[in-house]
């Protein structure tokens, strides 16, 4: 554990005094008012302690990271039928393709692209009002997380509704294709909501653990999901879970991970940690720019790369 106390420390020290730190993102405004000098990391290993650095206590908008919870969520819900709505490809394209979309007659490439978590969105509202899915979600987060007080920032939430204008073209361009079962303003409302959920790193790295766990949740020792399920999961994390720049990242860093506009990034190191980093600042494919420069030099300097030293 020194080591990785170290290790994570060093990195937050080093990222302090990058210069290129990336553009933060304008086009959702409450999110162009966060510092782009913040940075935080944490780490919590399969032993369960956890080793945190800069700003890795300060909460933040996880944006599409709520995708892997809500993708986890569904699975649960419907099993291998979701596969019927969404695929399971890269998408090559960036992650609010409308021209793709139309292309596939309908059926998003992924669940990780606003499209197909939007229709991930939408089995979970199955025969529930908004804020009973909502509420659904929101207590999922805190029990992964063993933390009551994490909440959605409401003005985010209401930051990206009043902006969101290609997503309501994506969810009513599904909704021609019969691909949305529910009135798209619901389903719309539910997915601006969990992706304006507002977690820490600490608080997300913890909520990680079961992906890192082969599905258990090491607070319980219970399983969350299968074993099975928990890698397929990871496996989408990989090809898919940065966009169009979901190969550098596999490329670079080597884990499983999912980024969010907000800044954040989720990466899972199977059998050993869950890990979160946060820099506000993105790169040409929307990505934390700092965050996977810190996430190379971390798996670089741990040996937690799935492909080996």
């Amino acid at each position: 554990m020194s080591k990785l106390d170290d290790v994570v420390k060093d990195i937050a020290d080093e990222m302090r005094h990058m210069p290129d730190r990336g553009e933060v993102a304008s086009y959702i405004p409450e999110l162009a008012r966060v510092d782009p000098k913040s940075f935080g990391i944490a780490v919590v290993d399969a032993e369960g302690n956890v080793a945190v650095g800069g700003d890795a206590d300060t909460p933040f908008s996880i944006q599409s990271i709520s995708k892997v919870f809500t993708l986890t969520l569904a699975l649960g819900k419907v099993g291998d039928r979701l596969w019927d709505r969404v695929g399971r490809e890269p998408s090559g394209s960036p992650f609010n393709s409308v021209v793709q979309l139309e292309y596939e007659k309908g059926i998003p490439r992924n669940p990780f692209i606003n499209a197909g978590a939007i229709a991930v969105t939408d089995v979970i509202l199955a025969n529930h009002l908004p804020r009973e899915a909502l509420g659904e979600i929101l207590r999922f987060m805190q029990f992964l997380a063993d933390d009551s007080t994490i909440t959605i920032d409401q003005q985010v939430a209401a930051s990206e509704h009043r902006t969101g204008f290609r997503n309501a073209a994506l969810a009513n361009y599904m909704k021609s294709f019969g691909m949305l079962d529910n009135p798209v303003d619901f389903t719309l409302g539910v997915y601006f909501h969990h992706c304006a959920i507002a977690m820490s790193c600490r608080q997300l790295a913890m909520a990680g653990r079961f992906l890192a766990q082969f599905g258990s949740n090491p607070s319980t020792g219970y399983a969350v999901i299968q074993p099975e399920r928990a890698r397929r999961i990871n496996a989408l994390m990989l090809t898919c879970g940065h966009y169009d720049g979901s190969g550098e990242f596999a490329y670079r860093v080597g884990l499983p991970g999912k980024s969010g506009v907000g800044g954040g990034i989720l990466a899972i190191a199977p059998g050993k940690a869950s890990i979160v980093v946060w820099s506000p600042g993105l790169d040409k494919t929307g990505n934390s720019r700092l965050g996977r420069i810190a996430l190379e030099r971390l798996t670089s300097r741990m040996g937690w790369s799935i492909f080996g030293a």
